[in-house]
């Protein structure tokens, strides 16, 4: 591939164009776009883990002051497509899982609602149901592919060979749910048959696709809106129950729109979470360091009406040279939500085994972690045979360890209390760009606007997208708007596995180049050009990731077993910076996000009633400034030409990936004590500790 941009507001840091609306409370989001005479929704969750309802009473709350309408499963339209079950609400009486909605309460105010709501009487009919995951379960189940399409197990080689050095571990990671700022909400109207949806989405085509279908209407007739997300981390990279939900309470309604917003309860079982996993991972080495056997089997769950399988096994099989390989995934149907994305699916739990026993492999082996990873760099992609388009791991593990002061690390330091140690992990990611998307770039009084549906969730679109069509454009970058977060514009695909820059800026330049050769550098008012992403000759030739190198420093309280990160770095090699202010942004949050997955996050399931107890962020505990002192995120000068015209690569997710790993094993450096279970509690390290 090759026709790079010539940099020129690419690789500027400029600040994010959206800030002042966000900042001065202006940005509309989804549930507070200006609407006349709106109407409130609450949904009515169910309190058992399966059954059915046999009979909901709404007599006190429909008497309440204010209450409009009770939608429930008796009463509710039915919808033209029922396929993906999760949508399907209000569909049948049958619950599938505790917090299922089972009912709907419109008022005029969201406090009615919600009153309104509690006052609802239902009779239930239960039937027994299995909530916890166990790696034991005798109905684990091999899916046919996990997230999105990729092979459910691989095996290549003997594993049965002998090695001079062994480990086999089982490591664990919890149930996580994404809490972002602003919860899953939507805005609905209907009008004269024209549904429009202000709805929190990664993705408005999506949305609109998806409700179209689910309502049997074109998808002319449904409009979707979302210029501003206050987060998502992947949660609302796919539609869930809310939208359908909103749409199905404004339909009884026509011309006036209808709000509704989740609570930070609803959202631990209507907005999709990260399974929790179990991972045996087997590692076989010579005495000199290099693997010869490397089998990872992970065990996680979905849920029994709708299957997710998450890829976590996927990273175990390009990572390192081991002649012999195997991965396999299994999965528990189980009566609980449905599983979805979260911030690096696939690759932030799966790097978490692998990462931590190749620590215990180098222990084992007297051999300092990183020269281990060194030692063990494929010259090629070990899956695939391919080259990689760029692969600069051992930089940044070598650069990284500089920059750390990784050389002058003690086993067993003591500070005071405190007991110090240093760990290290190797961060990947997927490096693609995804087919689909539209631009469009007109010229109006002196500026050019681009326009094209995508959305920002805080990554920087509203910011970089200019950047790049500044380049390609061969203009100044101030002359450039652009226009995102609307199906009337061009399509976008989702923003999701680090593929939105790329996409859509291919999308942008191909646009440009369009403009261009139609109207020169001289063009009038009115012209406009559009294109879609090209497809990219170099796609099936190379490997292409992202990598990092994460470092972490971390101090345990000697009496308590209190656990501090002292220190977090890390150093990554993810292609031309787009914008260095969004980029430092996007890495440390994910680091943080990593780090809160090592010592904090935890979704308790009780498997006696099947549902989330620690269901709110006063007890799901999340990272803080507090827990991290020295936060740092910095990468090489690294340029891949076989990706896109900027030669750019997704950043929003390596951060986090391999961020628990290199906590996990700096406590183990620091105390001795091997923490193989997520979050690093001091319950687990106060019998081991000195």
């Amino acid at each position: 591939m090759t026709g790079l941009l010539e940099p020129r507001a690419i690789g500027r840091g400029l600040t994010r164009r959206d800030g002042p609306a966000k900042v001065a409370g202006t940005a509309p989001y989804a549930y507070e776009h200006p609407a006349e005479a709106p109407l409130y929704c609450h949904p009515i969750q169910a309190a058992i883990a399966r059954g059915r309802c046999l009979r909901i009473s709404g007599v006190e709350a429909e008497a309440l002051d204010g209450v409009r309408a009770l939608i429930t499963p008796f009463t509710a339209e039915r919808l033209a497509d029922t396929d993906d079950a999760e949508l399907a609400v209000l569909q049948d009486c049958e619950i599938p899982f505790r917090g299922r909605v089972i009912g709907l309460v419109l008022a005029e105010s969201s406090e009615t609602a919600r009153h309104a709501a509690e006052l609802v009487d239902v009779e239930y009919e239960t039937d027994p149901f299995v909530a916890e995951l166990k790696a034991d379960d005798p109905d684990l189940y091999q899916p046919d592919k996990v997230n999105p399409s990729f092979a459910t197990d691989t095996s290549e080689g003997d594993l049965e060979t002998a090695s001079a050095v062994t480990v086999d571990q089982t490591y664990t990671t919890a149930m996580y749910h994404n809490n972002p700022l602003e919860p899953h909400t939507t805005t609905a109207l209907w009008d004269d048959g024209v549904l429009t949806l202000w709805d929190s989405t990664q993705s408005v085509h999506s949305v609109r696709s998806t409700v179209a279908k689910t309502f049997g209407l074109p998808a002319e007739r449904v409009r979707v809106i979302c210029p501003y997300i206050g987060g998502g981390f992947g949660s609302k990279g796919m539609p869930h129950a809310n939208v359908v939900l909103a749409a199905l309470a404004a339909r009884t309604v026509p011309g006036r729109p209808v709000k509704l917003a989740l609570t930070r309860q609803q959202m631990f079982s209507l907005a999709g979470y990260r399974t929790p996993t179990i991972q045996r991972v087997r590692l076989g080495a010579d005495r000199d360091g290099r693997l010869e056997s490397l089998d990872m089997a992970v065990v996680e769950q979905t849920s029994r009406i709708k299957e997710f399988a998450e890829q976590t096994a996927a990273p175990a099989r390009m990572m390192y040279a081991a002649r012999n390989r195997a991965t396999s995934h299994r999965l528990a149907r189980l009566d609980v939500p449905v599983p979805s994305w979260m911030r690096a699916p696939g690759e932030c739990p799966g790097m978490f085994g692998p990462e931590v026993a190749m620590d215990e492999l180098a222990e084992a082996l007297g051999i300092d972690p990183i020269e281990l990873r060194v030692r063990n760099e494929p010259e090629e992609d070990p899956e695939t045979g391919l080259p990689f388009s760029s692969r600069h791991l051992v930089e940044c593990l070598r650069t990284g360890a500089e920059r750390f002061g990784w050389d002058s690390r003690t086993r067993g330091r003591r500070d005071g209390r405190w007991l110090v140690g240093s760990g290290v992990a190797a961060s990947v990611y997927p490096a693609k760009r995804m087919p689909g998307s539209s631009a469009t770039i007109r010229y109006e009084k002196g500026r050019y606007t681009v326009e094209i549906g995508a959305a920002d969730l805080g990554t920087g679109a509203w910011t970089i997208l200019p950047q790049i069509a500044a380049d390609a454009l061969d203009v100044p970058v101030d002359s450039v708007d652009v226009r995102i977060g609307d199906t009337d514009l061009p399509k976008a695909t989702v923003a999701g596995g680090s593929t939105g820059t790329a996409s859509w800026g291919s999308a942008v330049v191909a646009a440009a180049e369009a403009f261009r050769d139609k109207y020169g550098s001289d063009p009038g008012d009115g012209d406009e050009a559009q294109a879609d992403t090209p497809k990219n000759p170099d796609d099936k030739k190379y490997s292409t990731y992202g990598f990092g190198a994460q470092f972490a420093e971390a101090r345990v309280d000697a009496d308590t077993g209190e656990v501090r990160v002292s220190r977090l770095h890390g150093t990554f090699a993810v292609g031309r910076i787009v914008n260095p202010v969004t980029a430092r942004s996007q890495l440390l949050g994910g680091m943080v996000m990593g780090l809160s997955m090592a010592l904090h996050e935890n979704s308790v399931l009780d498997p006696r009633f099947g549902h989330v107890v620690n269901h709110d962020l006063a007890e799901y505990h999340i990272a803080t400034n507090a827990d991290v002192e020295d936060l740092r995120a910095d990468w090489l000068d690294e340029t891949d030409p076989h990706l896109n015209p900027m030669g750019s690569k997704g950043i929003g997710e390596i951060g986090i990936v391999g961020t628990a790993a290199a906590i996990a094993n700096a406590v183990h450096h620091a105390t001795g004590v091997r923490v193989r279970d997520l979050p690093i509690t001091l319950d687990k390290l106060l019998p081991g500790l000195p």
